[in-house]
């Protein structure tokens, strides 16, 4: 992987004000309550960017709105581009079941590359979201958010770097609570401390460190994917002006095919990533629970009896609603919620002796032994496909807070949750390691990378 600086592009906190008023999660976790409540923080608020409205000009779709609103924020001054290309050193402090915290990443811009050279995925995706980032790449041609990709700093190497620079005055500090609408188990109460990286003998130990190893994809697979996708339409569109101009240049090689290579110096062949150790003190990743709704009673009457043929079924009762009472046993494969009433039922793997269906011989063969063993593969195999296989208009929510997932089954909004175990950073690692993917929601990296704190632009 080639992992280099790049010249940032920051609001101006003398025309913004207060940093923690502009700035929002990225696109895929905001809800329409919230993206309204994120217009009304500040009419410089990178919600206008990162996920914009609806235009009110019929002529304009929202994504050449938030491609207008970018320029025009550009040429006065809202928004300004770093002198010097550097790398930023970004340390996101925040609570975590009352629990105070530190991630540490590095903010980069690393060159684009096929899955499996060098950059690896641990997640599958979904079409349409690929689609709207696409868009608004096109549009805007920037990258507001950073993806949150993980490498291995088993020397300790880079952690030594960054904690030296870490020791001198940072660029930007702020407090900046996010509008999530979660429980307390996700306390908002975030703060962000940026450094930028400008000394050219740190910025080559840092790239050298950073792009003998291999990345993975932590959160941001669909603009990754997005990224390579504009990546592509870039390029066609540069090998076409000079299939159509007479070429007389000595920076041109060769024939056409090599022509792309030659000029990959373009900001289009990188992506922005924010990069943090596998071994982060900070590092949480958070299981995503299912709700379910739309199973007959009667297939919801049997399920005990089929869920025993895989499984040995524990009734733990529950004195108390709190997080820590629904929390699972690690060596548990899931839990359900709404089975019994007052009960979390603990789902466990039947010793292979036991009389019982093997859970092995009923996950996929072409799957990776990390992929088989993982709670949501077994989750989605055993149970959604062949254990409600006849309840086939499922409706199926996801969510990571455990009360929202007690209150949404009490409350009979939906009939059962699915709570799950978290995924620990060396599964996602031997997932992507076999050149496999986690199905889709597998993994909640908390807090979410804000958008709008370093902007990169694609031009």
């Amino acid at each position: 992987m080639e992992v280099s600086s790049f010249r940032g592009i920051r609001y101006n906190q003398r025309i913004v004000g207060d940093l923690a008023q502009v700035l929002c999660p990225p696109y895929d976790i905001i809800t329409p309550e919230q993206q309204k409540l994120y217009y009304k923080k500040s009419d410089y608020n990178a919600i206008r960017l990162e996920l914009p409205a609806e235009s009110q000009e019929p002529a304009v779709d929202r994504y050449q709105g938030a491609a207008i609103t970018f320029q025009r924020w550009l040429e006065q001054g809202i928004l300004q581009t770093d002198s010097v290309s550097g790398f930023y050193l970004h340390d996101h402090c925040f609570e975590y079941a009352g629990e105070k915290r530190v991630r540490r990443g590095l903010i980069a811009r690393v060159k684009l590359e096929p899955w499996g050279g060098g950059i690896y995925p641990h997640e599958e995706t979904f079409s349409k979201a690929k689609g709207d980032r696409l868009q608004l790449m096109r549009a805007c041609r920037a990258n507001f958010s950073p993806l949150f990709s993980l490498y291995q700093d088993s020397e300790r190497k880079i952690a030594s770097i960054l904690s030296h620079v870490a020791q001198r005055k940072p660029l930007m500090s702020l407090r900046a609570p996010i509008l999530l609408g979660q429980s307390n188990l996700l306390d908002s109460n975030e703060a962000h401390t940026l450094w930028a990286i400008t000394d050219p003998e740190i910025k080559r130990q840092l790239s050298q460190l950073l792009s003998s190893q291999p990345l993975y994809i932590a959160d941001g697979h669909h603009r990754y994917e997005t990224a390579l996708a504009y990546q592509q339409e870039r390029a066609k569109e540069q090998s076409d002006f000079f299939d159509s101009s007479v070429i007389a240049s000595p920076d041109f090689v060769g024939t056409k095919q090599s022509l792309t290579p030659m000029r990959s110096g373009g900001a289009f062949n990188y992506v922005m990533m924010e990069l943090v150790d596998f071994s982060d003190p900070g590092l949480v990743v958070l299981p995503i629970h299912r709700l379910v709704h739309g199973i007959a009673p009667a297939t919801l009457t049997g399920l005990e009896d089929r869920l025993r043929k895989f499984f040995v079924l524990e009734s733990v009762p529950l004195k108390t609603d709190s997080p820590d009472a629904l929390r699972l046993p690690s060596n548990s494969c899931l839990g359900i919620l709404g089975l019994q009433p007052g009960s979390l039922v603990v789902l466990k793997r039947r010793h292979p002796d036991s009389i019982g269906v093997s859970l092995e011989a009923m996950m996929p063969g072409n799957r990776s032994q990390a992929y088989r063993e993982f709670g949501v593969s077994i989750l989605n195999h055993i149970i959604l496909d062949d254990v409600l296989s006849g309840a086939k208009d499922l409706d199926v929510a996801y969510t990571v807070d455990l009360q929202e997932a007690y209150q949404q089954v009490r409350e009979g909004k939906y009939q059962l949750a699915f709570l799950l175990n978290p995924p620990q950073p060396d599964i996602v690692k031997a997932v992507a390691d076999a050149q496999d993917r986690m199905p889709s929601k597998s993994t909640y990296f908390y807090p979410k990378l804000p958008a709008g704190l370093i902007i990169n632009p694609l031009d």
